[in-house]
């Protein structure tokens, strides 16, 4: 055949050309995906479910979307009473609170007064030690020549100086305290007592030695029995001799 060289093949006839249809289905098949497509594809799969279960979750808990108004209403009615319930609650246990405070505080504080006026009271009836500043009174009589009547002068003159709590030797003074005997055998609420007779007083110290070494006084009427008189200070003084307590027969109350 002209223009054919010996022994070399015929070339194959061309492809005849692609279509556009061919072409496109060429580029999407087989798919060429990369990596980052991939990733991407996932978070977008993973989102949509997330969108997808919140929507759902979402319209289950709107449920009173769909009620009517005079439900809706009637929700909010019980609402406002149920409100109104558990605040009245919470005032009426606010005001028992205040009220328990208020009488456990005046319990204590009565319990408190009652103790200090049984303290009081026992100092002044003898039943009950106490301790404080004052004056020792020592009046020695070795002629045996003093009176039980100076000595409750003594004691009328520290009393009016404002004693308030004596003790003659072991002898707690009260207010029914009485004098007896004879001078050298005096004896108080019918106790003999022997000299040197000292007073234990518990008052104010710059009251009570004064009182007695006025001008006439106790001091002066005891030295004209020739008795030796010494007076001493103190910042503490203890009255420890006590009175039995004793319950009276007739007299009561009167608030009882």
């Amino acid at each position: 055949m002209p223009g054919t060289a010996p022994g070399i093949p015929p070339a194959p006839p061309a492809a005849p050309p692609l279509t556009g249809r061919q072409r496109l289905v060429n580029g999407l098949w087989p798919p060429r995906v990369t990596r980052a497509q991939l990733t991407v594809a996932v978070l977008l799969c993973v989102l949509g479910l997330g969108l997808a279960i919140q929507v759902r979750s979402t319209n289950d808990s709107s449920a009173l979307r769909g009620a009517r108004q005079e439900d809706l209403v009637r929700i909010l009615d019980e609402l406002d009473n149920r409100t109104k319930r558990l605040e009245d609650e919470k005032r009426r246990l606010e005001g028992q609170r205040t009220e328990l405070e208020s009488s456990s505080n005046q319990a204590a504080e009565a319990r408190k007064q009652t103790a200090q006026k049984e303290q009081q009271l026992g100092i002044l009836a003898g039943t009950v030690a106490a301790q404080g500043p004052g004056i020792e009174l020592t009046v020695s009589d070795p002629k045996g020549a003093v009176e039980p009547d100076k000595l409750l002068d003594a004691l009328q003159e520290l009393r009016a100086a404002g004693a308030e709590a004596i003790q003659i030797n072991d002898v707690r003074i009260a207010a029914d305290s009485y004098f007896s005997g004879a001078a050298g055998k005096v004896e108080i609420d019918g106790k003999k007592v022997s000299q040197p007779y000292r007073f234990k007083v518990i008052g104010k110290p710059q009251d009570l030695e004064p009182a007695l070494n006025i001008p006439g006084g106790v001091v002066q009427t005891l030295e004209k029995e020739r008795a030796g008189i010494t007076v001493q200070r103190s910042e503490k003084i203890i009255v420890d001799a006590l009175r039995p307590a004793k319950r009276p027969d007739y007299a009561r109350s009167s608030s009882q």
